[in-house]
């Protein structure tokens, strides 16, 4: 279900930004699009709500692997009361360090991949967000000899890689995570 009214959503987070970045005294640039055009860049992102930052205090959003911009994004998602499934409609983005990040998960899909083609055993990647976790499995949807999961609970959900006819020899199989 789209946004119902995309512009105002838009104004709002316009002026969220406006607050926190007057308020902390961040130098800091925005720029909000509504439907952007999707680029290969973002083939798997189809934002009704793009909101790209830069300036000289990029550096600060994206420290820690980028958890200010990811706190600013979901703040703005409270602000906006988006339902969970909706979150994909608005990205924040800075430096195209989402592009950036989509590409680095899409590499470490198909290294999964491989080493589960050459050891028959499952891979458990690190603890990721919901978005980050679908990348994985789009990266390797078209797999045959594949499958995906995504276990565990909360901020400890994570995607598994498994041969496609894996089944467990007893218990909870050992698996190995990539770095």
């Amino acid at each position: 279900m789209p946004i119902p009214d995309k512009i105002t959503a838009a104004k709002k987070i316009g002026e969220f930004l406006q607050s926190v970045v007057s308020n902390g005294g961040l130098r800091l640039k925005y720029r909000i699009t509504v439907d952007p055009p999707v680029g290969e860049d973002r083939d798997w992102e189809k934002p009704e709500i793009l909101v790209d930052l830069s300036g000289p205090d990029s550096t600060l959003l994206l420290e820690r692997g980028g958890e200010l911009l990811r706190a600013l994004e979901l703040l703005a998602l409270e602000m906006l009361r988006l339902p969970g499934n909706e979150h994909e409609k608005i990205n924040f983005d800075c430096q195209n360090q989402r592009s950036l990040r989509l590409e680095e998960l899409r590499m470490a899909a198909t290294v999964a991949a491989e080493r589960v083609r050459k050891t028959g055993t499952p891979y458990d990647f690190a603890p990721m967000s919901s978005r980050e976790r679908r990348i994985v499995h789009l990266a390797l949807r078209d797999q045959a000899d594949l499958r995906t999961e995504s276990e565990g609970e909360g901020l400890r959900r994570y995607v598994v890689v498994y041969p496609k006819d894996y089944k467990p020899s007893s218990g909870k199989p050992a698996r190995r995570t990539i770095p």
